[in-house]
């Protein structure tokens, strides 16, 4: 069911909900228990306590709200990422239109990607389903926009042939494919390379670059120039 890696390895995909609303809460469980892939394991109602049953209950993915009373989700994000028992765990932050300006911060703190609160069921199923398998997630309709423009707004005295420089010519091919959101078999099919030589680029890529997960790498990819901004 799920794509990329299959980072679950069969079981079903263990999911944290996030959310400040019982009501969200309810209608997110409703739609993911019936799943056969998919196991809810939890629910938070704020960035504090989603920490805490993260570290309880190692979900593969946190679904994970933006505004929440106490501690936001970014600041929780950040939270779950800065623990090294919890560096399997993906978050897939939620958010609406107009809480663009946090998506650029969620990616930086640790996230995998995000979904607008608006999307339809097989979306967001699709979304958990890619994220648990360890690819990034970024929501095609304000993705490569929003991203580009954060990037060269915050980002654009950083020097990017420094920054490259670690990388090989073939790895900086990998990244900007990564960057233009393709997975492992869609860049291994561009540069003529099986899907595990494309992971293993990926791979060296992020621990080069010191990226958390793939969606960092779409970061780093935008804020070098290696994507335009068209």
């Amino acid at each position: 069911m799920s794509g990329g890696d299959g980072a679950t390895d069969g079981r079903p995909i263990r999911v944290l909900l996030v959310d400040d609303e019982g009501l969200v809460r309810s209608g997110l469980r409703l739609l993911l228990e019936v799943e056969d892939d998919i196991a809810v394991v939890g629910e938070a109602s704020d960035g504090a306590e989603a920490v805490r049953l993260a570290l309880a209950h190692r979900p593969d993915v946190v679904l994970m709200d933006i505004r929440m009373p106490r501690v936001d989700g970014i600041e929780a994000t950040r939270g779950i990422a800065a623990i090294e028992g919890l560096r399997d765990v993906r978050v897939l932050i939620l958010t609406t239109y107009d809480t663009d300006a946090y998506v650029f911060e969620g990616l930086q703190a640790g996230a995998s990607g995000f979904l607008l609160k608006d999307a339809g069921p097989a979306e967001l199923l699709h979304g958990i389903r890619v994220v648990a398998a360890g690819e990034a997630l970024l929501a095609p309709r304000i993705t490569r926009r929003l991203i580009a423009e954060l990037a060269v707004r915050r980002q654009a005295a950083q020097a990017s042939d420094e920054r490259l420089a670690v990388l090989t010519d073939r790895e900086r091919e990998v990244l900007a494919l990564v960057g233009k959101g393709m997975s492992n078999g869609e860049i291994g099919g561009e540069l003529f390379l099986s899907p595990a030589t494309a992971r293993t680029h990926v791979s060296r890529a992020m621990t080069k670059l010191g990226a958390r997960d793939r969606a960092q790498l779409v970061v780093v990819a935008y804020q070098t120039g290696l994507v335009g901004t068209e």
